[in-house]
């Protein structure tokens, strides 16, 4: 069975604040911050030069 490397990750964000904060966080207080999928380096929406 092979893994797919994906392309992108989770992380954590706090709702008041906008910081960055781990998954294990997000997940222990879901009324104030939630998960979100942040795209590794290279997989963006930026258009490459």
């Amino acid at each position: 069975m092979s893994t797919k490397e994906t392309k992108s990750y989770k992380i954590g964000r706090d709702s008041r604040t906008g910081r960055l904060e781990s998954v294990e966080d997000a997940r222990r207080h879901p009324s104030s911050s939630q998960v979100e999928h942040m795209p590794k380096p290279g997989y963006g929406t930026e258009k490459k030069k």
